[in-house]
């Protein structure tokens, strides 16, 4: 692996501000696709609750020529999907055009799933067609979300990665009353992985793949991105001790050898902190371009607030 240090976040180029210099005014959830010489971001913004539209309100593409600086190009807000919240997108491209996966709660069951709609050029997508891709019921979790997508070129094989919460059989009735099952403390939430090949209809869950740990990564251990490198892959992730960590969750580094088992490399303790109270840096994109190292990250600051940042080049 030739990762040789962190990259130094505090000195990241802000590429989003939150709304308020406040605790719960967060802007991030990054996850961008590198596309010829085109960069595209998707992000999304929350409020606090209380704060109308509350949570996950607005997610957002936005395009750029350098990585840095970046125009939208795009919108969705939370009253189009009827949801209560929304969460990390991920977008795609495919031989017509692009597609979109999308993260939040069903407005049916309160619980996180994620759909997928396509368009030809990604300032035209239409909510409006999506169709489900994983849901709580169709992977017998309490929730499935923040999709990481991976296409494996040589297998011939799509990769999609989620957080999803851990079935229960003796989870409180309310655990799902507030739309959030990742911040009630009910369960636990490792990552999980479907697949599909080409000719496939749909994606297949194959379940578990990066459990969560024994120490600072005990209730969380979200998957945020994969990069090949010398027949392995790398991956960053979120980790959390527990329920109260939740929304600040600190960067792990994992290896697989075939995208299916991985493997923490950073049990003691976090990768990358920040520099908010909580040392939060979270959502971690890393892509590895013309021989740099490049991480995209949502970062809490020192009033508490979340913003995106890029750290770019780092060798």
């Amino acid at each position: 692996m030739s990762l040789r240090s962190a990259p130094d976040v505090d000195r990241g180029l802000v590429i989003r501000t939150p709304e308020r210099p406040e605790p719960g005014f967060w802007v991030g959830a990054p996850a961008v696709l590198v596309d010829g010489d085109r960069f595209w971001l998707t992000y999304r913004e929350r409020r606090p609750r209380g704060a109308a539209p509350e949570r996950g309100w607005r997610c957002a593409i936005a395009i750029s020529e350098d990585g840095a600086r970046f125009d939208d190009v795009w919108e969705v807000r939370k009253d189009q999907l009827e949801t209560d919240s929304m969460e990390r997108f991920c977008l795609s491209s495919t031989l017509d055009g692009f597609r979109l996966f999308l993260s939040f709660a069903d407005p049916a069951d309160n619980r996180w799933r994620i759909d997928a709609v396509d368009a030809s050029d990604p300032a035209r997508f239409d909510v409006a067609t999506r169709r489900p891709v994983l849901t709580a019921a169709s992977t017998g979790t309490e929730g499935v979300k923040d999709p990481v997508l991976f296409f494996d070129r040589p297998a011939g094989v799509e990769h999609l990665f989620a957080s999803f919460a851990a079935a229960r059989r003796d989870l409180p009735a309310a655990a799902h009353a507030t739309a959030d099952i990742y911040n009630v403390g009910a369960t636990t939430h490792p990552t999980g992985l479907a697949t599909r090949s080409a000719g496939d209809p749909g994606f297949t869950w194959q379940g578990e793949v990066l459990a969560v740990g024994d120490d600072w990564d005990r209730f969380q251990a979200r998957l945020g991105s994969v990069v090949a490198v010398d027949n392995r892959w790398i991956g960053t992730y979120d980790g959390s001790a527990s329920h109260e960590e939740n929304y600040e969750e600190r960067c792990g580094l994992a290896v697989s050898s075939d995208l299916r088992r991985w493997e923490r490399r950073t049990p003691a303790g976090p990768w990358i902190t920040g520099p908010g109270p909580t040392g939060s840096v979270r959502y971690v994109d890393m892509h590895r371009i013309d021989g740099a190292w490049w991480f995209w990250a949502e970062v809490t600051r020192p009033d508490g607030a979340h913003e995106l940042r890029v750290v770019p080049g780092s060798a």
